[in-house]
């Protein structure tokens, strides 16, 4: 049930008018609120008459946990890792099935993954979610003590669970990719990533080990490894949730999980890799709740946001985001098209994959294994009367050629490209066969960038930066002047790392006629960066920098990404 749907319930029941109605959900837009804390703060409701009507709306029953006792023994009927994965709280149990207490009482997926679990009959009740909240940290405590929890089952469980790979059939490894103690690792994994704010989650078979590491903030954290003989149950289990073959462990798959972890709706889109000892899998972790998408949030110096403002409104030409992998293009992209799309004018995007949907923008996944290639779908765009087009990354010759042709056609194109620095953007499209000229018309602004990591605020501490470090960045001491520097000493909220969280740095390169005639004359990237400094570029190096002297990063994150 979203947004709209709660506040019909509550016209239907008559407790707001309809523009009452609006007043709310405008009221919960603008100031990051819940409907039902928009409709408490407007007195509307109270926060038990709020659950007390949607738990009648969806026929089901409402309770107060507030007045109800619940037993320990029914608490431990749901391990603490799973109560926290999908938000729920036991109530009781009657007539072999469990009640329980769900923060999204609406999603079926809830009930559905707890039966598997648990093999009872789940039956979900309606209460506050503050109240299910308590309840979880009351009866279950901390992580670490349900990681352990479900270790310790697994140990017990060990010799079941012990598959020899070569004569494991497939039947076989899949009645214990679904044996509970499994399901229920897999589950804490996930959950304990995501609360981490991970963006990769790595699952990797050696010869007398398992790995399990997730990358945080660009870096690699190894957890607790479980035993070597896991790796194939654990590994069928991500096969199973992600509808991938589990008989098939000699080619490379892919697929997805959508998953309520936590209370928030998270995608993990999958890959597994044949290796001399099983297969590696790798979870994309797209969370949509901690990307903003909000062009005035990426932290961009005030110039470059000005300009990129100016730029998404003109009526066409090439605009160019350029980084490596992990960099942060996609995010820069689609806030570029969340800022334009209204509904005068006509979005498309080509993905592989689409990454976050965008209401109100016609997304396609390019899916190059029936050929549907970026190329194809770009064609198939320009007789669908866009007016801006993003094309997820520009890979090839034929690609470059339909978007030069989109934009000489009046189209404004978005796009991405892989290079090291915003001038190699222009090189590397003369590589792949693309005619200066037709650059040079196209081509309105190369945006070159990286994600630095932050210094933690918790543990923050001030330092004399290290004269060899300062030498390789190029700053003098001169140039220092009195400011004071920060490092993160490393403490529990930011893993002993001493960062926390990221933030971008940005080289724009204008397009402008001096730089024009120098890509027409097919003059080198070294040639095209020298003009665009002089033009006055700021480079990423510089922008860092400028990061550092903010008391945000440190001389040696910059180092490390340019």
């Amino acid at each position: 049930m979203n947004n709209h749907q709660i506040l019909d319930l509550f016209v239907d029941r008559q407790v707001l008018q309809r523009l009452q109605a609006d007043d709310v959900l405008i009221e919960a837009q603008q100031n990051g609120k819940t409907i039902m804390q928009a409709m408490v703060d407007s007195g509307f409701t109270d926060e038990v008459g709020f659950y007390r009507a949607i738990a009648e709306g969806i026929g089901a029953e409402f309770i107060d946990l507030r007045d109800r006792e619940i037993a320990p023994e029914i608490a431990k009927l749901i391990p603490g890792g799973l109560a926290r994965l999908h938000r729920v709280l036991p109530v009781d149990f009657v007539d072999h099935t469990l009640r329980v207490a769900a923060a999204d009482p609406l999603d079926p997926r809830t009930a559905e993954d707890l039966r598997f679990a648990l093999g009872h009959d789940i039956e979900v009740v309606v209460a506050p979610i503050e109240q299910i909240d308590e309840g979880i940290r009351n009866f279950y405590g901390t992580d670490t003590a349900s990681m352990e929890e479900v270790l310790k089952q697994l140990g017990e469980s060990g010799e079941l669970l012990k598959v020899r790979s070569e004569d494991g059939a497939a039947a076989k490894v899949e009645t214990e990719a679904n044996a509970a103690p499994i399901i229920r690792f897999v589950d804490l994994i996930l959950y304990q990533a995501i609360q981490d704010r991970a963006s990769d989650i790595h699952f990797e078979p050696f010869e007398n080990e398992f790995k399990i590491r997730y990358r945080v903030d660009g870096a690699l954290y190894e957890m607790a490894p479980p035993p070597r003989h896991l790796a194939l149950p654990v590994i069928s289990r991500v096969k199973v949730m992600a509808n991938m073959n589990i008989a098939e462990r000699r080619l490379p798959q892919d697929g997805r999980i959508q998953k309520n972890i936590a209370g928030r709706n998270v995608d993990l889109r999958v890959s597994t890799l044949p290796t001399q000892f099983g297969e590696s899998v790798v979870l994309r972790v797209l969370d949509r709740t901690t990307v903003n998408l909000d062009l005035e949030m990426l932290g961009m110096p005030q110039y470059v946001h000005d300009y990129i403002l100016e730029l998404i409104q003109r009526p066409n030409g090439i605009f160019i985001v350029t980084g490596p992998t992990g960099s942060g293009k996609t995010t820069t992209l689609y806030s570029c098209l969340r800022n334009v799309n209204s509904i005068d004018s006509k979005l498309l995007t080509a993905e592989e994959p689409v990454e976050y949907d965008l209401e109100g923008i016609v997304q396609v996944p390019v899916n190059e294994a029936i050929g549907l290639t970026f190329a194809r779908v770009l064609r198939a765009f320009l007789r669908q009367d866009p007016d801006r087009i993003m094309v997820g990354e520009t890979r090839d010759l034929e690609t470059a050629q339909i978007a030069i042709q989109a934009s000489l056609t009046g189209h404004l194109v978005f796009t991405t490209l892989h290079t090291t620095d915003a001038p190699g953007a222009v090189t590397r499209l003369v590589d792949m066969g693309v005619e200066p000229f037709l650059i040079s018309s196209t081509l309105e602004a190369v945006l070159g960038q990286r994600l630095l990591r932050t210094i933690c605020l918790n543990c923050r501490a001030s330092c004399e930066p290290n004269r060899n470090v300062l030498d390789q960045v190029e700053v003098s001491r001169g140039d220092l002047g009195g400011r004071k520097f920060y490092y993160g000493k490393g403490c529990d909220v930011c893993n002993h790392t001493g960062y926390k969280g990221r933030k971008g740095i940005y080289e724009l390169m204008k397009i402008t006629d001096p730089l024009r005639e120098l890509i027409n004359e097919r003059a080198p990237t070294v040639v095209l960066k020298q003009k665009a400094i002089e033009l006055g570029m700021v480079t990423l190096r510089q922008d860092g920098l400028r990061s550092v002297f903010n008391g945000d990063t440190t001389f040696e994150e910059v180092l490390k990404y340019t």
